[in-house]
């Protein structure tokens, strides 16, 4: 059975924090894809409120958790940033929490519903949670992905029980899936990179596949599936996408060409992330601490007013190597021009 109910071996990644809806998530399953919504960043009730909806709509589509993180930044650290970042936050009236924040995202309650109420498929990010919840996502009747990118991770994922693996590459935009935040992503990569961890991961597994990252036009649909992989998910060319979410400030960044190249930081999040080089990382990209979620919940008001004011330099602006072919369009014709040569 594939790992994902569509016509097309293509999929909409989850992009959470705004860029994917309901609408996007639509229009692509309505074009022949499948689509991902991101449960990161959500309450359990605002997580529910999207599964009803997007159940309303007769789609199969698949859901994404923040596996949780252990927390690692010592409160010193994270104080000095604070203080590091602080004219920022002035500049644009928002607030810096004094003391960090940990979190797990609400996963119990998020993996409760999804028990209550199975998905076809259920993707991780961040890491593996405990076979436990594994176990029990796959007994409710979804189908369980974890995302990986490297042939270790793949290795730890399969020993876990998952049913596929989503194998990002280091060109892919917006937070890397790495189990170790500190391990070094490549600066500069692109849809032949993860086609190389594609055929890495290959080799160390008989799971299926799903590629992400790099995917810049109709070129890199073949090539991901032909290293292996049955499907390939799409993110940075649907942020401009007329169904998406994403904010008008990210939307003309991404248009802009000012902005001339994309950089590996964890400085508005504590975890590496794929962004448009702007005027924040060149600022603080150095002296950043990792920790996640500290880091995201200290940073979140300041990037929220940053979109909020069409300030593109204090905002995370998530994109992968192929942000130039974003376009503004509906995603349909993004999905179909995607798949056109297969």
């Amino acid at each position: 059975m594939p790992l994902l109910d569509s016509a097309l071996p293509l999929a909409a990644a989850p992009m959470a924090g705004g860029p994917s809806t309901l609408g996007l998530a639509t229009a692509v399953s309505e074009a022949g894809g499948f689509a991902f919504l991101p449960g990161g960043y959500l309450s359990a009730e605002a997580f529910a409120a999207d599964l009803t909806a997007a159940r309303a709509t007769g789609q199969a589509f698949g859901v994404n958790l923040f596996v949780p993180q252990a927390g690692a930044i010592a409160p010193d650290a994270y104080r000095a940033y604070a203080a590091e970042i602080r004219a920022e936050a002035d500049a644009l009236g928002a607030d810096l929490a004094a003391e960090p924040r940990h979190d797990d995202d609400a996963w119990r309650a998020k993996v409760d519903l999804l028990l209550a109420e199975p998905v076809p498929v259920v993707s991780l990010t961040f890491g593996l949670p405990r076979q436990g919840d594994i176990a029990a996502l796959r007994t409710a009747g979804s189908r369980v992905l974890a995302t990986v990118t490297t042939p270790d991770e793949a290795r730890a994922a399969e020993e876990a029980g998952v049913d596929g693996l989503v194998v990002q590459g280091p060109a892919a935009g917006g937070h890397s899936g790495t189990f170790d935040p500190h391990r070094p992503v490549p600066a500069a990569a692109s849809a032949a990179d993860t086609a190389d961890v594609v055929r890495a991961v290959a080799a160390v597994t008989r799971l299926p596949l799903v590629a992400a990252g790099g995917v810049d036009g109709p070129g890199a649909v073949p090539l991901l599936l032909a290293a292996g992989a049955e499907a390939v998910a799409v993110g940075t060319l649907l942020l401009r996408a007329t169904e998406a979410g994403t904010s008008a400030t990210h939307r003309d960044a991404l248009a802009d060409p000012g902005f001339t190249t994309t950089v590996v930081t964890h400085c508005f999040t504590g975890r590496p992330a794929r962004a448009l080089r702007n005027g924040f990382v060149e600022r603080h990209h150095a002296a950043a601490p990792y920790g996640y979620p500290e880091l995201h919940h200290l940073t979140r008001d300041l990037r929220r007013a940053a979109a909020r004011a069409g300030d593109p330099h204090r905002l995370h602006l998530w994109a992968g190597t192929g942000w130039r072919g974003a376009q503004a369009r509906p995603a349909g014709e993004i999905v179909r021009e995607l798949v056109a040569g297969l």
